[in-house]
């Protein structure tokens, strides 16, 4: 019995590692791979205005130097493995920037048991949070930068200073115990944006907002400029 629920654990953990590799490399194939990441963005934001006593508070989304979305996968059994991928975008003087292609993984340990693919919207509250994900190379957050479950509802005033670095929202299906972004580690996908944007950029040139926008990011731009 025991034997076999090593090896459970072991394809649970192996799939979660699977999937942050493929979101790092095999999309990084071809530009549809963005592309992808840029519309789930799009139903991401919307999903999570469906319910207004559960949204993201308006004055949270006004006051964001920037967004990262993603969508995550979390598997195992005592130990466990996330992987997932994603966009970030940043607010600029004139607007919102473009979006810079990012990859998640990490590992836990803890009474964890099953399977989850999560929706993630990480709030970027401050200026060094919009540094950190424009230096390129991998985040740990948690440790680099202060992270916290963000306030819900559309009551929350907006004279409500931010507490963390980085406020996260997550919507789930499936089962798991014990979710958390803490420890995760998001890295740039340098070759993604490269074949996005149709040539070498770096993420300080995109979030900068110095790069100008795919015109596949026309949707993206009009959903967050509600914001």
């Amino acid at each position: 019995m025991l034997r076999r629920t090593k090896f459970i654990t072991f394809l649970l953990i192996f799939a979660a590692v699977y999937v942050f590799h493929a979101s790092l490399s095999c999309s990084d194939i071809h530009a549809a791979g963005m592309q992808d990441d840029v519309d789930q963005a799009i139903t991401i934001l919307e999903r999570f205005q469906e319910i207004p006593e559960k949204s993201i508070p308006p004055a949270v989304f006004k006051n964001a130097k920037g967004l990262s979305i993603l969508t995550v996968i979390k598997a195992g059994f005592i130990f466990s493995g996330r992987g997932g991928k994603g966009i970030v975008v940043a607010r600029t003087e004139n607007g919102w920037s473009g979006p810079s292609a990012i990859g998640t993984g990490g590992a836990g340990f803890g009474f964890q048991v099953g399977a989850q693919a999560s929706e993630f919207v990480i709030i970027l509250n401050t200026n060094e949070a919009v540094k950190a994900f424009s230096r390129g190379g991998n985040l740990a957050l948690g440790t680099e930068l202060s992270v916290a479950a963000g306030p819900i509802g559309r009551s929350v005033g907006a004279d409500v200073l931010p507490f963390a670095a980085v406020y996260t929202y997550s919507r789930s299906q499936g089962l798991f115990a014990g979710i958390s972004l803490e420890g995760t580690v998001i890295a740039t996908r340098n070759d993604t944006n490269a074949e996005y944007y149709g040539r070498q950029v770096k993420p300080h040139e995109i979030l900068s907002g110095t790069v100008q926008a795919p015109k596949g990011t026309q949707n993206l731009m009009k959903v967050l400029s509600k914001y």
